[in-house]
């Protein structure tokens, strides 16, 4: 981290609220499927929450970043951390008070699932519209580095909390503390002053009359609705952002569910242990963190071109997923899981960088808001079909298509489209 960077108020504030809230996030990732599964049992109910989840984020992601764009990321976020804890509260309440049922998590998940729509592309476009363009590359690292200690720090208290507080008051206390790092991150987010920016953005209607009122609404929806058009026609015509958004998007639906449901009922069912899934969890964040750090020494080694190496690290990650779902020991998943990780950090930061680079400031916002669609709509809409699938096959083959799935994306990647040839970004 940079002295400038350091020196940066917007940056600290960003940094500090935003690890805390990754933090909580993690305690809920380990906490909700160990609820689900302890109430249902049923891999196919732990597929319905996360796809509950993901559908209103599927769904009004790309109006979120259109939003973002006319209006004001710092304004948008501050909404749906405020709107994340209070449902977060209630969840807490109903464990802690041992009455959460299947149709309050449903109802709760979805809650959840629209919130993330609109926060995730606003988090997203905060960073470069309250960081210096000149300090982006380097704020960008360490905001992901630190995310990724999140990663590892989390699923391991959260482990900790389940071993020692027992299952039902563990789990309140997690979406508790996710709650808390929700009301304190919004604080953090008050203090960052965002830069100015040349385009323009919507003012209130101020026409007394209700009709006026009404019409500027309808022009507002429009504007946005337009937006959204005006941003998913400029990722169609720049065929090396169009083509690795299709790629990323297909590996998403296929494989993303693959990991969300399984990796959770692994640790129950093989390893019988709650504490095993935070172990689990951390092990790949650990793995991603030591990756990032391995990928701070690109500019001293001959990489292959961008492309070229996306397509290669997928193809070991499909590899990696043969033997995952044959493990008797939390050690040996662990194991898998921290290469795994180490993979996926290693091009994380180049690809992050890669899309800012591509686009300019004013279209962030629905840029990536595209990519969060992506990475974070799609996956979960597989999961509900996951669910059922692990009812008609067994994890090893559940995790065995899952790695050939993904050799296929690969090699349909690389001699069907120009992706191995993408260079980075100047």
């Amino acid at each position: 981290m940079t002295p400038a960077l350091k020196a940066n108020a917007n940056f600290r504030w960003l940094m500090s609220g935003g690890v805390l809230s990754l933090l909580g996030d993690q305690f809920t990732m380990v906490a909700l499927p160990w609820l689900v599964l302890k109430l249902s049992g049923d891999p196919l109910s732990l597929g319905l929450v996360l796809a509950l989840m993901g559908i209103p984020r599927a769904v009004f992601i790309l109006i979120g970043g259109a939003l973002v764009d006319r209006y004001s990321p710092k304004q948008v976020l501050m909404l749906t951390k405020q709107a994340s804890a209070l449902l977060l509260f209630v969840l807490a309440a109903l464990t802690l008070a041992g009455h959460a049922s299947l149709p309050a998590l449903y109802a709760l998940a979805f809650g959840l699932g629209l919130s993330q729509a609109f926060s995730i592309p606003s988090g997203t476009s905060m960073m470069p519209r309250a960081i210096p363009a000149e300090l982006l590359q380097a704020a960008n690292g360490a905001m992901m580095g630190l995310r990724q200690v999140t990663f590892l720090a989390g699923p391991l208290l959260a482990a900790l909390l389940l071993a020692f507080a027992g299952d039902q008051r563990a789990l309140g206390l997690a979406f508790a503390f996710d709650c808390f790092s929700f009301i304190v991150s919004a604080w953090t987010l008050s203090r960052v002053q965002p830069l100015p920016v040349a385009s323009p953005s919507a003012s209130p209607a101020t026409a007394p009359a209700a009709s006026a009122a009404a019409a500027a609404q309808a022009g507002a929806v429009r504007a946005v609705l337009r937006s959204v058009g005006d941003g998913l026609l400029m990722v169609w015509r720049d065929v090396e952002l169009r083509t690795c958004f299709a790629y990323w998007g297909l590996v998403s639906v296929l494989v993303g569910g693959v990991m969300q449901v399984a990796l959770p009922v692994l640790a129950k069912d093989r390893l019988h242990d709650a504490a095993a899934l935070g172990i689990l969890m951390a092990a790949h964040g650990g793995g991603t963190l030591l990756g990032m750090v391995a990928s701070s020494a690109g500019g001293k080694l001959r990489l292959p071109r961008f492309g070229t190496l996306l397509l290669t690290v997928d193809a070991i990650a499909g590899v990696i997923l043969f033997p995952l779902g044959a493990i008797t020991a939390t050690w040996q998943g662990a194991a898998l899981l921290l290469l795994l990780g180490a993979l996926t950090g290693f091009v994380q930061v180049g690809v992050f960088t890669w899309i800012q680079r591509r686009v300019p400031p004013q279209a962030i916002g629905r840029t990536m808001s595209i990519f969060m669609f992506i990475l974070f709509g799609l996956a979960p809409l597989s999961s509900a079909v996951t669910g059922w699938l692990l009812n008609q096959v067994t994890l090893q083959q559940l995790f065995a298509g899952g790695g050939a799935i993904l050799l296929a994306c690969v090699a349909a990647a690389w001699t069907l489209t120009s992706m191995r040839r993408i260079e980075a970004a100047r």
